[in-house]
């Protein structure tokens, strides 16, 4: 029936019926037929029938009236959700990691911005997941299993987590041959890689280990910088100890056992259309992460070398 009243709204304000067929691009008969539906169906006469003058009955004004201004703004409210939806231009709020966003994204942010400089980026780190709704994000870049239903997601990329260490720690301690040696370590744990599952990129072979832990921390650059300053072993995604790998103040330790891998998703609220401009930066993500290897869970190679 909605359809249907607009339909007579056009008639109304064409103040003819075949008027109205030309600017809908229908049929006059297929006009006519909707106007009789729509008058059965509410028990009224709406439009007088005459070839001479146009008029509308005593109802047709009151439904008018009624239903004119609410079709205006309705209009209104698609021309803008549609300009919203489809324009490269305009406000756009995304929220990140706080540490890989500074790190090894830092550069894809940049080249986002000046490859689309009419668009407002927004940009909300932090380490916590934030609700979307509540802040009114339209898009985010999460790791990690992603469980909650009321977000969509799609997968843009993959980092490899490995046991990482400082030498000096290394040489006062002793290097672990196996993942059980890690038991009589100083281990630093973090949060979002709460057990570690370790796998033998060489055999295949599975080691769970639940660290007895010696120094927790929520932040994972935290956790690299105290790895680094001696304090123990520490499971980190490679995207955060590279740096320091490359500079020597870190090693792989167990270099042959990979941790569990994290899985990076681009999300977005459930029940909410995705604009051309959050579409775009989930494809510009993608295809950054696709080109670069570390972001498709592979290892630096260097540290690997260096690795005890």
């Amino acid at each position: 029936m909605l359809d249907d009243l607009a339909l007579f709204i056009r008639i109304a304000q064409n103040r003819s019926l075949s008027a109205a067929a030309k600017q809908l691009g229908v049929p006059p008969a297929t006009v006519t037929r909707r106007l009789r539906k729509l008058e059965e169906g509410i028990g009224a006469q709406l439009v007088h029938r005459s070839a001479r003058k146009f008029a509308l009955t005593s109802e047709g004004e009151v439904y008018f009236e009624a239903f004119a201004d609410l079709l205006q703004q309705a209009e209104t409210s698609l021309r803008g959700l549609s300009a919203d939806l489809n324009e490269m231009r305009g406000p756009l709020r995304v929220a990140a990691p706080t540490n890989i966003s500074v790190g090894m994204l830092e550069p894809m942010w940049s080249s986002f911005l000046k490859t689309y400089p009419d668009i407002q980026l927004t940009l909300q780190l932090s380490n916590e997941n934030q609700d979307l709704l509540e802040n009114r994000i339209d898009l985010a870049l999460r790791f990690g299993p992603q469980t909650d239903q009321r977000l969509y997601q799609k997968h843009v990329g993959r980092v490899a987590t490995m046991l990482v260490a400082a030498p000096d720690y290394l040489a006062k301690a002793g290097a672990p041959e196996r993942p059980e040696d890690l038991q009589s370590h100083k281990l630093i744990w973090v949060p979002s890689l709460p057990h570690w599952q370790l796998q033998n990129m060489d055999t295949g072979e599975k080691a769970a280990h639940y660290p007895a832990i010696n120094v927790a921390v929520d932040d994972i650059g935290l956790a690299c910088q105290l790895s680094a300053g001696g304090h123990g072993i520490a499971l980190l995604p490679v995207t955060e100890t590279s740096g320091n790998i490359l500079a020597g103040r870190l090693k792989f330790v167990l270099p042959r056992w990979c941790g569990q891998t994290r899985e990076a998703y681009a999300v977005w609220p459930t029940g909410r259309l995705l604009s051309a401009r959050a579409k775009c930066l989930r494809d510009f993500m993608e295809t950054y992460m696709a080109e670069r290897l570390i972001f498709q869970g592979e290892l630096p190679e260097s540290g690997v070398n260096q690795a005890v």
